[in-house]
């Protein structure tokens, strides 16, 4: 059954879409939504130039030093390694770069499920279409991966250009299951051949898909790159009804009976707790984990939970 239409509640209700299967146009329309959520930075080269980091700044991000040369800029002089060596030297900064910004897609059957406004799958859509019209207004190169045996991953490019061809892929990707997903770990293993180091990566996932993915290759992430995790949840899954739930599940009907207290217990361990653990799990390892439910504003994970300090 499809799920109702949005509530007032949802901030990009206006934004056409059935909740079923994503549409380009609603993915489109989230342009305005990032926007307002998330204004491009303002610098030397306007508003939409590159963010500062050893691999995206201006011009200005230190690089290395070496011995002075004659003509070198007397204000770049490293006065501590002059100091340590006894010869004079000078800085050396990076040139300027465009970061990437890529998005890596979870196609778990578990996420083509929903009962509130959309489908869990729609909803990694939508969140992964806000998070591409972000990295255009931070003047990101945008690109797209998913866990596949076959497809290629969404090229690296700039601009409306580059957006449009992952929301494009998300479409294709979130409308149903493909045939040929390869999980998660598979998605990240291929997301590790793609990446710079200060890239900044985006991870649309169900919580169950974390189970098969290594703490080593989330720490590498988080170590290298800006890492954001954005979780995927329904509220029947964090809120069951205390009557029996029917349910197909792989083509045959179950009828779960939530009325008593072991089974709902069962359910908060299996469901909310174990995505809440999955989410501190993250962010104990440097990781940027969002929780989103299905009938919430899909940009609210922009400015979502900050990983852990570590030491």
């Amino acid at each position: 059954m499809p799920p109702p239409a949005p509530t007032p509640a949802d901030a990009s209700a206006s934004v056409p879409g059935n909740g079923v299967v994503p549409s380009l146009a609603e993915l489109v329309a989230l342009r305005e939504v990032a926007r307002a959520r998330h204004p491009a930075r303002r610098g030397r080269h306007g508003a939409s130039g590159q963010a500062p980091s050893p691999q995206r700044g201006r011009g200005m991000e230190y690089a290395e030093s070496r011995e002075y040369a004659r003509g070198d800029d007397a204000r770049h002089v490293d006065w501590r390694l002059t100091a340590r060596s006894g010869r004079l030297h000078t800085k050396l900064f990076q040139a300027e770069r465009e970061r990437l910004t890529l998005l890596v897609a979870d196609t778990a059957p578990a996420l083509y499920f929903g009962t509130r406004v959309r489908f869990k799958s729609v909803q990694a859509a939508r969140a992964g279409a806000v998070a591409a019209w972000a990295a255009v207004a931070d003047g990101d190169r945008v690109a797209a991966l998913r866990g596949s045996t076959g497809e290629a991953p969404v090229p690296p490019a700039g601009g409306t250009r580059g957006a449009l061809r992952v929301l494009d892929a998300l479409v294709r990707w979130y409308s149903h299951p493909p045939d040929d997903d390869a999980g998660l770990a598979a998605a990240l293993s291929r997301a590790g051949r793609l990446l710079r180091p200060g890239s900044r990566v985006v991870v649309l996932a169900d919580a169950g898909s974390l189970d098969e993915v290594p703490d080593a290759t989330w720490a590498a992430l988080a170590q290298h790159h800006e890492a954001i995790a954005v979780l995927l949840e329904d509220p029947l899954e964090r809120a069951p009804p205390r009557q029996p739930l029917p349910l197909s599940i792989a083509g045959r009907r179950v009828q779960p009976d939530l009325s008593s207290e072991t089974q709902r217990r069962r359910w908060q361990e299996v469901f909310p707790e174990a995505t809440e653990r999955a989410a501190a799990s993250l962010r104990a390892r440097g990781v940027r984990a969002c929780l989103l439910s299905s009938d919430a504003p899909s940009q609210s994970w922009l400015h979502g939970a900050a990983p852990v300090a570590r030491a």
